[in-house]
């Protein structure tokens, strides 16, 4: 049950950024491209990353605050439901190549940043 508890704390944080981080990046812009999902997902990749780093190869995090990191915050923080319905309606208002460019650089750099936050979780 302590589990569950840490896990939804987690999540409710990472949801409420989200949401935060995203609303204010589309406020940068008028375009059509969804960089307020395409930031917070890179974003969240890249926590994840260095938060597995941290708690699996350096051991600096404690398995409780893994869970809370790894699972609740960065489970609620990234959105792929968001990144699917995005990329339909790009789809649904005829921008092709934008939709095929998201889905490529969201692939693309979210395993980057994955990567990226992993190796400097692992050199800390």
């Amino acid at each position: 049950m302590q589990s569950l508890l840490i896990v939804f704390l987690g999540g409710g944080l990472g949801s409420v950024v989200r949401f935060s981080l995203g609303k204010w990046i589309n406020s940068l812009h008028s375009h059509h491209f969804p960089w307020g999902t395409l930031v917070v997902n890179v974003v969240a990749c890249f926590a994840l990353g260095l938060i597995i780093g941290l708690a699996d190869h350096k051991q600096i995090i404690s398995p409780s605050a893994r869970l809370f990191w790894a699972v609740g915050f960065c489970g609620g923080f990234s959105t792929f439901s968001t990144f699917s319905n995005d990329t339909l309606i790009l789809l649904q208002n005829g921008f092709t190549v934008s939709s095929f460019l998201y889905i490529t650089v969201s692939l693309f750099l979210c395993v980057a940043a994955t990567y990226g936050g992993l190796l400097l979780g692992e050199g800390i």
